[in-house]
């Protein structure tokens, strides 16, 4: 009896040890992957000048890695059924590693672009994989912290992203923001090699390969992010171009989920999404992906084109959102098996309104520490949304259809993504134009407060630089013209703000749908993996 239970004993801390290392190795891969989404944004000014190209044409280093990404992203279930899961995973992470190195080498624009798909074919799968070995290699009891840790990766990345991209790129220059990711990936696979296990029950084997599928999805994903990362450029459905793509994505979206609900083996899972909590919990990842991405886009703008922070500084503005997200990961992991996953979702989405509320009244005053109080509650409220909405959402689902909804479910949330940087953009370039129209009625010469101000200016360049009256005439116009235009963008900057915090507001029915910590308990079909 006493041989019996020593034997025991040492398994069971072996389970336990083996637990946190995988945890640990899971977090590396969707980390990296949601890092280097974007990592590229504060360095594109930069890559401007290496390549000779435009703003216009440089956003497609983000756009083509996207592409990739969501492609693959869509497709790991099927993928993980051919190849194996654990292979995919060290597949995965060595073709990233391998786009990583190229991207950093690329002389040319094109090269770049070429690269960037590599890397985002190897990113794409490292999402859903890791969600999907955290959920299994923990007990039901610890499935909240098993979000927690893997919320770490993937809401922390886009905090962390722009602050090590600014000041590698300040110091280094952009190719390092690339180099960086080697030596990390190189750790990753080792650890996947080593703690890393495909369980008994996961499909293997697919019978006949989905062409049709395949093409189909790939028609979906390209034109679904052409219209995104290019509506605004084009006018929208003013253009002939937008239009099409707009009406080619609905058609092959529509043909793409009547075919793979037919298909035995799909690449595509689209039945799971009966699954209730599954279908709530990614309508609402997508609004927060929306909020989430916007912001991290929005801020380090209004960094660098308000407040003139160079490209380190403009990053680090998200540093405090980063510390609150680290602490309240765990408290909420911990906290989800105590409270009704309805309370933990109201209660983030109610701090991080409070939050957005005050985003929405700065000024051209404002400095970083206006904005630390805002982001350290921006930072507080966002676990309490993502870590229960990924514990809820792959809570009822058999372990077998796991890594197809981890799929899923990430893919709704970097969708969501992809419109808030739409939806950021297209309301700072029209906020611009509108409130620029309006204070521009008001700069005239029988505005008091134009007159005044011409006076004040006139008086201070005439003391200090001597200028002849025509010249502190052209001048006083010309600081006019650039106070409005601050303005008008502060003014939309704030617009942005406003609609993200509008957004959360409206998805509030849906955060009453979702189960209370009674409905919780029994969920996932099978037992821990521990006992697999």
């Amino acid at each position: 009896m006493n041989s019996r239970s020593q034997t025991s004993a040492p398994s069971a801390r072996t389970i336990e040890a083996n637990k946190w290392l995988v945890a640990c190795t899971a977090m590396f891969g969707a980390f990296m992957s949601v890092m280097d989404f974007s990592i590229v944004n504060v360095a594109m000014p930069h890559m401007m000048g290496s390549f000779s190209e435009d703003m216009y044409s440089i956003t497609w280093v983000a756009t083509s890695y996207s592409i990739a990404e969501l492609i693959m992203v869509t497709m790991t279930g099927w993928w993980s059924a051919v190849l194996g899961r654990k292979r995919l995973y060290l597949l995965s992470f060595a073709l990233f590693t391998l786009g990583s190195a190229l991207c950093g080498t690329a002389v040319s624009f094109h090269q770049m672009l070429f690269y960037r798909v590599i890397q985002g074919v190897g990113g794409g799968a490292l999402i859903p994989v890791s969600q999907a070995i955290l959920r299994e290699s923990f007990p039901q009891e610890e499935q909240g912290m098993a979000m927690a840790i893997f919320g770490m990766g993937v809401v922390l990345a886009p905090a962390i992203g722009p602050v090590v991209s600014g000041w590698l790129t300040d110091h280094y220059g952009w190719p390092w923001i690339f180099f960086v990711n080697i030596p990390v990936s190189i750790i990753g696979m080792f650890m996947v090699g080593a703690f890393v296990h495909d369980p008994s029950y996961l499909r293997r084997g697919i019978k006949k390969i989905d062409w049709v599928g395949i093409a189909l999805l790939a028609v979906v994903l390209v034109t679904l992010q052409v219209v995104l990362d290019r509506g605004e450029q084009e006018n929208w459905f003013d253009s002939r171009m937008i239009t099409i793509e707009a009406v080619t994505f609905f058609a092959a979206l529509v043909c793409l989920i009547f075919w793979e609900r037919k298909m035995q083996e799909p690449v595509v899972n689209f039945r799971i999404l009966h699954n209730a909590s599954l279908s709530l919990g990614s309508i609402i990842v997508v609004v927060f992906g929306v909020v989430q991405y916007g912001t991290t886009f929005i801020l380090p703008q209004f960094a660098q084109n308000l407040l003139g922070y160079p490209a380190f500084q403009s990053g680090l503005m998200l540093a405090p959102r980063a510390v609150t997200l680290m602490l309240f990961m765990p408290v909420v992991g911990w906290l989800y098996n105590r409270v009704s996953a309805r309370i933990l979702v109201l209660t983030g989405v109610g701090v991080m309104l409070w939050a957005y509320y005050d985003l929405a009244h700065l000024s051209l005053e404002a400095g970083f520490w206006n904005l630390v109080p805002m982001l350290l509650l921006m930072g507080a409220g966002m676990p309490f949304v993502f870590v229960t909405l990924s514990t809820v959402s792959l809570s009822t689902l058999p372990r077998s259809d796991m890594t197809d909804a981890a799929s899923i479910y990430t893919l709704a949330r970097r969708v969501g993504g992809n419109i808030g940087y739409a939806i950021a953009a297209t309301l700072l370039d029209r906020g611009q134009q509108i409130h620029r129209a309006y204070l521009a009625d008001h700069v005239n010469l029988f505005n008091p407060a134009l007159a005044g101000y011409g006076r004040a200016v006139s008086s201070a360049l005439a003391a200090q630089l001597g200028f002849s009256q025509q010249t502190l005439r052209h001048a006083v116009y010309s600081l006019a013209d650039r106070a409005v235009n601050m303005q008008s963008s502060m003014m939309a900057y704030n617009d942005v703000s406003m609609t993200f915090g509008i957004l959360f507001l409206c998805v509030t029915p849906l955060i009453m749908l979702l189960p209370g910590r009674a409905a919780l308990p029994g969920r996932p079909a099978g037992p821990p993996m521990a006992e697999d």
